[in-house]
């Protein structure tokens, strides 16, 4: 098999990873496989995170498995930045005695997940962060390591934590123990920052022989081995600031997938207290315990990228704008701006909305408005947002004095952003604009070669959009030089390009768009002064269509390849172009021809092949097409980007394109009122209607209020939390479902679910949650009434109910089942 052939990627938290091999056994003793390292990283990242945030990692890999006690693995000891990594991976730099270093750093739940792929299992960072500026801050903990010798034990290092606990308190800190899943405890105390790591050091010293003064049977404050046997090291080393420890929640390359895991001081007086392996730990993180939540970094994990603007400008002296918080995202279409900026040389700002900053370059000849001409685009430091409206003065004496004005603004659309390589957007910018009126594809390419990282190529893009709107006026030849606001003159349109045209190929799953989401509403939420197109809402599951080299790609709302299991909208190769993309809803229909939700929970639940080709003879399923975001031009060599096209535009060139076919349909809008369609919907005994912006664009990713789906009845998706058993004829089997919502950043107990189960579904359940069973109640909430005799399940399956409302104590009121949504994430579930 080839290397490759079981390689996917998985979106984390927004970044796309690439992970193979996911079966591949770690730990041989218990058949611990990759994917269980994945699952126990992305379960354990919210308190991983906070211990490990903006210090440096260091790596222990075990790329073959960490082999059994008799002959362990090979491993890998990691301090620089692989040059593999994801460019995405956050990284600091830090300059040792005799050479420097790039580390990573674990600030969010993707590095953890590349750490996983790597079989990076455990994870070393020292007692000190890196300051946002890169630098070493003093330490922000006290760390003894109590490391039993020959004849020692664990129950020797809990009699020695007591005893240090008692010391640290006395000294005014307080300290949290961690059961190291080695041999050993940690004991962590935190500091204010006050004191430099060889302070601490000198400190932690004197404790560890004031130990070993009054108790030398017990401890010992040495490392020498000769000195250590039948007793527990204290050992205070690790607070030098080049020393490193196991970081909590850390697996440990043992023959067993232990973890270092921080306990409570009841736990360490417990005769039988005993090591960690990940699923205890996973059971103890998914009740909430976690000792050393104090202690963790509460502040934001994302670099402050606004820090260096704020440092080069005075806010009493300049009008521009500065803010005292972090950047921050905001929904909808990114903007852009380009500043004509009369400094010590005339040069145009040029810059793109990126994570909660304008990311900016100076550009000294302004951007090209020929194909031909590739120009030179300075980076510069991150600007804030509301740096897209500035114009005015900067006083003499400060950074960048000279005239500011805007020499063209509006949206942009972010084709492609590999950070640091490469970036292609395009701009629409105002009618008056320098850019012409028109819309304009840039690509910005990082050249280092042309004299420092900093220095791109900004180029304009052979192939156009067309301009915005009916105006197709002034088709003459583009000016080579942008206008010069300043001396009036205002900028020529350019020719009128051929529409943006790419090669007829479709992008794989992983790079098919998300799926733009509407947002929930009723009849007063829309806009009487706007323009509405009505479609029924379907009952099944959304779908992104990719078509290339005669085959299909189906795609789910959360990322997952879909493919397989609908081989029957194979159909859909015949019926479009290569290169077509196409967005929808997969629906199994009832003998009326109504979608049946239910029936498709035959189909969603399956992934064997004889299974799903069985199935789909008795529950066939339709794709209901609604939209299109790419297709193939007449001839089939190019497509079509339609994604910034409107609304009524995309519906025409979807009905030109698409064939129906027997599992492929194109469902048509309702021509009359909102009313018209809604009763017409109610009739049908459809979901609802969403209404749609007839000159709105399509937003990928996003939820907009250019869509509102209005919905006959509450349906509400449910994190799945235990379960009851029945009575009667349900006395062997599962009566009712405990459920959850996601609120306020917690999961809440919501109620409980009933009705609305086949015999099928029943055993389908008994399976399903008892392969996810745990002891305690994954949230608080639970009333005693309905923690009678439940069975409790870890909080990783989603289901979708209807209901008649909301109680005021957060209950669902008459809850029934509709089945499982295997589309959707936890994380995700939320009020609608």
């Amino acid at each position: 098999m080839s290397p490759r052939a079981n390689e996917q990627t998985v979106d984390v938290s927004g970044h796309r990873l690439k992970v193979s091999n996911l079966d591949k056994v770690l730990y041989p003793e218990t058949g611990t496989t990759k994917a269980d390292v994945l699952r126990y990283l992305a379960q354990v990242a919210h308190v991983l995170i906070p211990q490990a945030a903006w210090r440096p990692v260091t790596r222990k890999r075990w790329v073959n498995g960490v082999g059994t006690a008799g002959k362990p693995g090979q491993v890998f000891f990691r301090k620089d930045l692989e040059d593999s990594a994801p460019e995405w991976v956050p990284r600091m730099e830090f300059k040792h005695k005799d050479h420097s270093n790039t580390y990573p750093l674990a600030n969010e739940p993707a590095v953890l997940a590349w750490f996983g792929q790597l079989a990076a299992l455990e994870l070393h960072v020292p007692q000190w962060r890196f300051t946002p500026e890169g630098k070493q801050a003093h330490p922000d903990r006290l760390v003894l390591d109590l490391d039993p010798g020959d004849g020692a034990g664990l129950p020797e290092c809990a009699e020695t934590a007591l005893l240090c606990r008692e010391l640290l308190s006395n000294m005014g800190l307080e300290s949290v123990p961690v059961t190291s899943g080695s041999k050993g405890i940690h004991l962590y105390a935190p500091l204010d920052g006050s004191y430099t790591s060889a302070q601490v050091s000198e400190v932690a010293h004197e404790l560890a022989r004031a130990l070993e003064s009054d108790h030398p049977d017990l401890v010992v404050s040495d490392m020498k081995k000769s000195l250590r046997a039948g007793k527990v090291l204290v050992d205070w080393s690790q607070n030098n600031g080049a020393k490193t420890t196991i970081c909590p929640y850390s697996l440990r390359g043992r023959s067993r997938p232990m973890v270092a895991a921080p306990r409570t001081w009841e736990e360490i007086e417990d005769p039988k207290l005993r090591q960690l392996d990940f699923e205890e730990v996973l059971e103890r993180v998914a009740d909430g315990i976690d000792p050393l939540a104090g202690q963790g970094w509460s502040g934001s994990t994302a670099p402050d990228r606004l820090e260096k603007y704020r440092s080069m400008r005075d806010a009493t002296k300049t009008p521009e704008p500065v803010p005292e918080d972090r950047a921050a995202a905001r929904d909808g279409e990114p903007s852009f701006v380009i500043q004509e900026h009369h400094a010590s040389g005339l040069h145009w700002d040029f810059r793109l909305e990126h994570s909660g900053v304008l990311v900016s370059w100076a550009v000294p000849k302004g951007p090209p408005l020929d194909t031909g001409d590739n120009r030179l685009a300075v980076m510069t430091e991150d600007h804030p947002l509301d740096y897209g409206s500035f114009e005015g003065t900067i006083p003499k004496g400060q950074y960048g004095a000279g005239e500011v004005a805007i020499w063209d603004a509006g949206t942009c659309e972010l084709e492609k952003w590999r950070e640091g390589k490469e970036v292609i957007a395009v701009l629409h910018g105002r009618p008056d604009g320098g850019l012409g009126g028109v819309p304009r594809r840039y690509a910005l390419i990082n050249a280092p070669g042309m004299g420092g990282e900093k220095n791109w190529l900004i180029h304009l893009m052979k192939d156009q959009p067309e301009p915005d709107g009916d105006d197709d006026t002034s088709r003459g030849t583009a000016r080579k030089e942008p206008a010069r606001r300043k001396e009036g003159a205002a900028a020529k349109r350019p020719a009128k390009e051929p529409a943006p045209r790419t090669p007829a190929t479709a992008p794989e799953a992983g790079e098919l768009p998300a799926p733009m989401l509407a947002t929930r509403g009723t009849p007063a939420d829309l806009d009487a002064e706007d323009d509405w197109a009505y479609e029924m809402k379907w009952d099944g599951v959304r779908a992104i269509a990719g078509v290339a080299d005669g085959a299909v790609t189906l795609v789910s709302r959360n990322g997952n390849d879909m493919t397989a299991v609908y081989p029957e909208l194979a159909e859909l190769a015949g019926l479009v172009g290569n290169g077509a993309v196409l967005d929808g809803e997969i629906v199994a229909l009832d003998a009326s021809g109504r979608p049946d939700f239910g029936q498709l929970q035959q189909r969603m639940k399956l992934t064997r092949r004889r299974e799903v080709e069985a199935m789909a003879g008795k529950v066939p399923v339709h794709y209901m097409v609604f939209d299109a975001l790419r297709l193939p031009d007449g001839d089939g060599e190019e497509v079509n980007q339609l994604m910034r096209s409107p609304y009524t535009e995309r519906r025409t060139a979807l009905f030109d394109a698409v064939a129906e076919g027997k599992h492929i349909h194109l469902p048509v809008a309702h021509t009359g009122s909102l009313q018209d369609a809604i009763d017409t919907s109610r009739e049908l005994r459809l979901e609802g209607v969403v209404a749609k912006k007839t000159d709105g664009r399509y937003l990928p990713g996003k939820r907009s209020h250019g869509w509102i789906k209005i919905k006959h009845e509450a349906h509400q998706e449910v994190v799945v939390i235990g379960w009851r058993a029945g009575t009667g004829s349900r006395r062997d089997s599962i009566g009712s479902l405990l459920l959850a919502v996601n609120d306020d950043g917690a999961l809440h107990y919501v109620g409980r679910v009933g009705t609305g189960f086949s015999a099928a579904d029943l055993q389908d359940m008994k399976t399903r949650l008892g392969r996810i069973t745990r002891k305690t109640p994954p949230v608080d909430d639970v009333p005693a009434a309905d923690r009678r005799d439940a069975t409790w399940v870890s909080p990783k399956l989603v289901g979708e109910v209807r209901f008649s409302e909301v109680t005021g104590d957060g209950r669902l009121r008459h809850p029934a089942w509709r089945g499982w949504r295997p589309d959707k994430e936890p994380a995700d579930v939320r009020w609608e």
